[in-house]
């Protein structure tokens, strides 16, 4: 998903799409905040462009939106090379 003004070649953010038998949903995580009239009509790009564009029938197109930033990417690659983390997030701290 490119587009400042939706033209540009501007990164806003991610979006994840799940295709159910009666609806598609989606995962919208945006950098930065977009204006209402922004983001309506980024949703409807997205609509064009990917969901009606599968070819699937579907009687309606969720989407759940956040704001948020990208701390990293991580594979099993990556935790191959890293070993054991040191964190135990299954401890009790009492």
């Amino acid at each position: 998903m490119q587009g400042s003004n939706l033209q540009s070649n501007t990164r806003l953010g991610t979006v994840d799409i799940h295709f159910t038998t009666t609806a598609v949903h989606g995962t919208l995580i945006l950098e930065r905040e977009l204006e209402e009239a922004d983001l309506t009509k980024l949703i409807e790009q997205i609509d064009e462009d990917l969901v009606l564009s599968a070819d699937m029938p579907r009687d309606d197109f969720l989407v759940s939106v956040y704001v948020g930033k990208d701390v990293g990417f991580y594979s099993d690659e990556y935790f191959a090379e890293e070993g054991d983390p040191s964190i135990d997030f299954d401890a009790d701290n009492e």
